[in-house]
Formats: C-alpha cells, structure tokens, sequence
C-alpha cells in the first residue's frame, strides 16, 4: 500500500535510520532552553499520540483523520473522561495528530517526538508498514505501549518480535483467500487460467510465493510475467502474454496510477478478461472515477470494512452506517474504508486507557495485550504475537445510484456475519 522503502536499502540500514532520527530528537529535548512539556501527572489528561499520514502519497488514507478525531474526542468528553488512579478521578483524553508526511524517516522522527517531547501516554499509530513499522521500532526502543492498525500482518510481524507494540488488520493469506474464494464460485464458467501482475516490491514477492503455493492445489493455472517497478508506462508484454496464454481471471496487487495504466491499455489492446480482481489500488470511489467511462464497473477488491458492516461503536453504540451518514452529512464527502478503521483505532486507545486506569506504561501495555473489544471494524483480541486479524469479505465496484461509483459487498463465506448486498456481476460488462 502506498509508496515503499527504497529497493536497496536493508531493514538493518533502515533501523539505524529509525536510531538515529530517535536519537537526534533525544538530543535536541536535552538541550537547556527548550522547553518541555509537563509530565503526564502534572497535566491533568491523558494524552494518546496518533501518527497520521495526512500529506504525501498515502494522504487519502489519513483523510478522515480530522473528523474522526473531533468526534471521538467530543463522545469521550460526554462519558466524563477515563479514571485515572494518579489522579484519583476522571479525566479528559486528548488526541494529538502528527504528519508522517507517509514517510518512513518522518514517522519515527515524529513518534520519537511524541514520547520524548509531548511525553505521550499511548502511541496510535495507523495505515501501511511505511508509516507503522517504523512508530512500531521506536515505541520498543523507548518502552511505548503502541497499537497499529491497518498494517497487513506479514510485514508487520517480520519487524518483530514486540514486546509493546501490537497490530489489527488483515494478512496476506487472508486476503488471498478471499480473492480465491470468488473465483471459485465462477470457476467453472472459466478456463481456470488466472494472469498475475505483480510489482518487484514486498507485496509483489509475498503474493508471488502464496498463489504459487495455494492455486495450483486448487486448480488453477498461473500465468505470471515476472516482476516491474513502480510508474511502469508500458504493460504491452503483460497483455501479450495474457492474450497468448488465454488468461481469463485477472489479479494484481498495485498501487492505484500503475493499475489504471494496466487496465486502461488492457483494453485499448483487446485483452479482456472474464473477472478482475484487484488488491490495494481500488480502496477510494475517486480512485475509480479517475479510471474513466465505465473501466471501473465490476471491479472486484477486498473490503477490510464498510458501511454494511453488523458492528456497533464500543463508545456511542452507533452504526457504520450511521456514522458512514454523519460523514457525508457533515463533509459532504461519499463514505470510505478508512472512515471504519481509523474509528476503530480510536475506539482502541480509549478501550486501553479506560481499562488499565494507570499512566504506568507496563501496566497500559498490559492492557493491550488483554483487549476483548467488539469494535466498528470487528472483535479485536491479540494473540501471542501481538496481532490481530480483522474480518475480511469481498466486495465489487457498481455504478451507484447516488454517486457515480459505489461498493458492494458479494463474498462473505470466511464471515458470513458480514451480509451480501449484491449478487457478482460476471462476466465484467464490456
């Protein structure tokens, strides 16, 4: 998801990286003169550091940030707060948002800030392995309770192991199930034979070595023209293949400008698959409008959440789709997936204080590690590797009948308590 860390660059020359912006920032906060903020005791609330990306390439993702924050700090303010036994009362819970600016360096840099300067309670910390791994490597230098969320799980885990941060969202295997899922309820009005376009990046390689493993077990013939960079141009020996080897299932895991690309020369060249399912680049409605004329209709993804969603917020008691409303009421903006998750990362940092009713970080961390929440987004509860895997259904794009594009879900058997809304469309509509 999103733009990645430079190809050459090893995990190890990234950590340091990560070690020295923490430990510039532990500099600056020693230097007489500047000033520091009071220590959490002296404050009177607890204050919760978010990590956002809300500028740079993964900026859509952060993009209800600002609202959801306002009203998750105002519903807390209803409730009174959460006692706090240093305080021997209730107290406010603030939320302060910094930019990642969706950048690995920039992300540990402001989470070292958080902790050192703004002497945060709890780190949140949202959205990519880009802007999560590194706040995750920084709260385990400095002993920061961390909860992640829409992180995929396989790069996440390979940071570890953890002993403060811990981590919501789907894995690879999960979302790989799903997309096999769907193909086998049309399956047999198909040659079985599905092309793959996979970038030369982490997800690209992972995927590679799953659908390498799972699809000829259940019979499906892979056709796979190796990996590309990022801003390939041309996808013309893609299509050639594909067209040769008859490919009638399409997959790809990209980011959204190198699919519409892909897509827009698949049909200028008359290479037209039966179904196309796609990871990571259909997430936003602009997204597929920015595709053009009807390229988007029938487009399938994966739904991490959605407006249709049979879950309740743990701190209002509303409705996806009640808050899916309140958003385009007030923004006048079409309903998202991260309008869901970030609620939900929100809706974990208060269950967290709530509970552990200290400002002691071991005990917070502990309180993490015990959570049992029904949340907007589904059950969280981390295992002993400190994740947790959120439900995970399979959705299609449709044109809508109030906006121009609208998302469906039609594939729930992993989930079944998430409902169908919609019947596949299949074939695509040409």
């Amino acid at each position: 998801m999103g733009k990645k860390v430079k190809e050459n660059m090893t995990r190890r020359d990234f950590m340091k990286k990560v070690g020295k912006a923490a430990a510039a920032v532990s500099v600056a906060s020693a230097v007489p003169g500047l000033a520091k903020p009071a220590r959490a005791a002296q404050r009177g609330y607890v204050l919760i550091g978010y990590t956002d990306p809300s500028t740079g390439p993964l900026a859509g993702l952060g993009a209800p940030t600002p609202w959801v924050n306002a009203r998750v700090e105002k519903a807390i303010e209803k409730l009174g707060g959460v006692y706090i036994k240093e305080y021997g009362k209730k107290v406010p819970v603030k939320f302060k948002v910094v930019d990642t600016e969706s950048s690995p360096t920039k992300a540990a840099d402001v989470a070292s800030r958080l902790i050192l300067n703004d002497k945060i309670d709890l780190m949140l910390t949202m959205y990519t392995p880009d802007v999560v791994n590194p706040v995750s490597a920084v709260c385990e230098r400095y002993q920061m309770p961390c909860i992640g969320v829409g992180c995929p799980i396989d790069p996440w885990v390979e940071g570890g192991p953890y002993q403060w941060s811990f981590e919501a969202h789907f894995s690879v295997d999960a979302i790989t199930n799903v997309f096999i899922g769907m193909w086998d309820e049309i399956a047999a009005k198909t040659n079985k034979v599905i092309g793959v376009l996979f970038p030369n990046d982490a997800d690209g390689i992972i995927w590679t070595k799953i659908f390498n493993k799972k699809l000829p077990a259940k019979g499906y013939k892979m056709v796979d023209p190796g990996r590309f960079p990022f801003g390939t141009r041309d996808f013309s020996a893609q299509i050639d293949m594909f067209k040769k080897e008859k490919v009638e299932i399409l997959t790809a895991v990209l980011i959204a400008p190198d699919w519409a690309t892909a897509w827009k020369q698949m049909h200028q060249q008359g290479f037209k698959p039966k179904i196309a399912t796609i990871a990571k680049a259909l997430l936003f409605p602009a997204d597929m409008v920015a595709l053009g004329g009807n390229l988007a209709n029938g487009l399938t993804t994966e739904i991490w959440w959605s407006r249709y969603h049979p879950y309740k917020s743990s701190i209002t008691g509303e409705t996806p789709m009640e808050l899916c409303n309140a958003w385009t009421k007030e923004t006048g903006k079409q309903w998202n997936k991260p309008v869901g998750l970030t609620y939900g990362g929100y809706e974990m940092a208060y269950d967290v204080m709530k509970r552990a009713q200290t400002l002691d970080k071991a005990m917070i961390r502990d309180a993490i590690a015990k959570m049992d929440l029904m949340t907007l987004f589904g059950p969280i509860k981390f295992n002993e590797k400190h994740y947790c895997e959120i439900p995970l259904v399979g959705g299609q794009w449709v044109k809508g009948k109030d906006v121009p594009w609208d998302l469906e879900i039609v594939y729930n058997k992993n989930h079944p308590q998430i409902k169908k809304t919609a019947e596949m469309i299949f074939p695509l509509p040409y």
